[in-house]
């Protein structure tokens, strides 16, 4: 008799336990959208692509102008440099200056690959914006 009086109050009594397996799923799921995502945003160059109204740059501040020429030649202002000594350079020069901005003109034929190289270059040398000269299309 004891038993069956057991399994009445078993039966009027409610369930305490947690499943708790639908939530380490969801857990594990985001945890493996967040390792993917991660590398992601750490290896972005961020680039301030230019406006279809695009103002003009005033000539009489000083701004910071890196050209790649055709034969992939790299000139700070009007002074040459390499890919290699780049990041040391821009340093060097942004010790002495408040903003972090540089602007970037390369040649139509230059490769994609080294306009790429040159740009995290500067993104290492701790520049905060980067705009890209271009020309207006013609008519």
């Amino acid at each position: 008799m004891r038993y069956s009086r057991n399994r009445r109050n078993a039966a009027k009594r409610p369930i305490s336990d947690i499943n708790i397996t639908p939530l380490v799923d969801v857990v594990l799921v985001l945890l493996i959208i967040f390792m993917v995502t991660a590398p992601m945003l750490q290896m972005g160059i961020d680039v301030n692509l230019p406006r279809v109204k695009a103002r003009t740059v005033d000539v009489g501040e000083e701004k910071l102008i890196l050209t790649i020429n055709s034969k992939e030649e790299i000139f700070i202002n009007k002074y040459q440099t390499s890919i290699t000594d780049l990041k040391t350079k821009l340093e060097g020069i942004f010790d002495s200056r408040i903003d972090r901005e540089i602007f970037m003109r390369a040649d139509k034929e230059i490769p994609y690959g080294f306009v790429v190289r040159v740009m995290s270059e500067v993104r290492k040398a701790g520049v905060d914006k980067l705009g890209m000269i271009t020309e207006s299309p013609k008519e």
